[in-house]
């Protein structure tokens, strides 16, 4: 993604099943001055009310993509936040 104007911008955060559940809403807007990493993002949401149940088994998605906690998240990103899957 191009690096946009200067300044603080906002990724979205979609939150699915229990995640959406414990902070009661199915998104969150974290506010960035630059580029963060997957895991600080986390990190951002954990400090939100509820976040704090948010584990390190957690799957992450940066634009409808797996993505590991060191990758890059920037400007116009989407990030999507799952629980563990269990299968039956």
């Amino acid at each position: 993604m191009a690096a946009g104007p200067p300044g603080p911008f906002t990724i979205r955060v979609q939150l699915f099943a229990r995640y959406a559940e414990l902070l009661g809403a199915d998104h969150l807007d974290v506010v960035a001055e630059g580029p963060l990493t997957v895991g600080e993002v986390l990190s951002r949401v954990r400090a939100f009310p509820g976040g704090r149940t948010i584990g390190v088994g957690t799957l992450v998605a940066v634009n409808l993509r797996q993505a590991p906690l060191s990758a890059a998240v920037t400007r116009g990103d989407e990030v999507a936040i799952l629980p563990p899957l269990a299968g039956g």
